[in-house]
């Protein structure tokens, strides 16, 4: 696959599509994390002698009123700060000012564009990647490089839709996420640990399928254990339940049992239990330290670990030993430790132990997609 380091940039406009969606508050950006994955690739472009020209997202633009909230004006400041340079921010997504701007650029300079969701008013053109929108977009540039591995997974008019129509290649920040993700996946050094945690089993059913026939271990926590322990006949009293899963889940115990490893003990609403001393009007919201000391004998000998989806409600104190506990294990193994996007990512930061790991995704339904062994289809349109 081409990456940026494969074209001429000189004097060329190159769309760089990134991943700005930050999370803001009253107009400040609280995190920006996102911002700075990307400067890596634009920094190489502005190097390069390219005219630089950024798109991105943010947000969901459901009615006029989104709009206010979710320019990238801000976001355009903290890129000129990061940057030390001035960021040329256009408010529009077409139309002559964009094409003006872009025309009048000189090589090293860079343009922000208006957040790409702007255009799924009143339609979805950008969205449902609409065909007359990716090519106008393409007719804006020379060169495509896609670096937003977040939207990787989404067919939009600014991945898909571009690149259908430019000479494509991916930025550094895609190049580090496959280059982690897919090897950990495919070719793990073993034994191969999973880690799956999160609220509803439905949601990781792809994942399960998937790694059950490649990891050596599946280690469950989190809301779904509850109903892989209810298909085990466990009672679980008022844990959460995914009805519509327990056939799934009885599947899997059924076919894989020495593979999946299910909680032993439960930090209730109430207390500390073991599993089979959840009572009716308990709702079970970490994993205890019986399984946290169990899950290390299974952690302690791996050699490839992929962790997605905490094991605990771990925004409440009360509730997050079991994610810390797991995060201070992982820190002191030696072997190739993945954390998935999305609240993985965002518990694993919030408790200090980002060097622990090997590669934290930034892009929680690119990587969980990965995970089932999906194609994304912004990085397959480039392929």
């Amino acid at each position: 696959m081409k990456t940026i380091r494969d074209f001429d940039l000189n004097n060329k406009k190159v769309i760089i599509r990134v991943d700005f969606n930050v999370p803001m508050k009253d107009g400040v950006i609280t995190d920006d994390t996102r911002i700075k994955e990307s400067l890596k690739t634009i920094n190489y472009a502005i190097s390069n002698n390219a005219k630089v020209i950024l798109m991105s997202h943010l947000g969901r633009i459901k009615e006029e009123s989104d709009k206010v909230k979710n320019t990238l004006k801000p976001v355009s400041i903290r890129l000129s700060e990061l940057l030390n340079k001035k960021v040329i921010f256009i408010p529009n997504t077409r139309g002559s000012e964009l094409e003006n701007a872009i025309n009048n650029l000189q090589n090293g300079d860079v343009l922000l564009m208006e957040n790409t969701r702007f255009e799924d008013l009143p339609d979805k053109k950008e969205s449902k990647n609409d065909p007359e929108l990716g090519k106008y977009w393409a007719s804006l540039g020379d060169i495509y490089i896609n670096d937003a591995f977040g939207t990787a997974h989404r067919a939009h008019a600014s991945n898909v839709g571009i690149a259908s129509h430019l000479k494509s290649g991916i930025g550094f920040l895609i190049e580090k996420e496959l280059d982690n993700l897919l090897p950990a996946i495919n070719n793990p050094d073993r034994p191969f640990t999973v880690i799956l945690g999160g609220s509803k089993v439905s949601d990781k059913i792809g994942i399960i399928e998937n790694l059950v026939m490649k990891a050596d271990y599946i280690l469950i926590g989190g809301g779904m254990a509850f109903t892989f322990l209810k298909a085990g006949g466990v009672e679980i009293g008022d844990s959460l339940l995914d009805e519509d899963s327990i056939d799934f889940c009885k599947k899997m115990l059924k076919e894989h049992k020495d593979k999946l490893i299910l909680p032993i003990d439960v930090v209730t609403n109430l207390k500390e239990c073991f599993i089979t001393d959840i009572t009716k009007e308990e709702k079970g919201l970490d994993i205890g330290p019986k399984t946290v000391k169990l899950f290390k004998q299974y952690l302690d000998n791996s050699k490839t670990i992929i962790w997605n989806g905490p094991v605990g409600m771990f925004e409440n104190d009360k509730y997050s030993n079991g994610t810390k506990g797991i995060c201070e294990i992982l820190k002191n193994i030696d072997a190739v430790k993945i954390a998935g996007g999305g609240d993985t990512a965002s518990a694993v930061k919030n408790f200090g132990y980002e060097q622990a790991f090997t590669h934290i995704s930034t892009g929680g339904g690119a990587s969980l997609e990965l995970l089932e062994g999906k194609e994304l289809p912004g990085i397959a349109i480039i392929k």
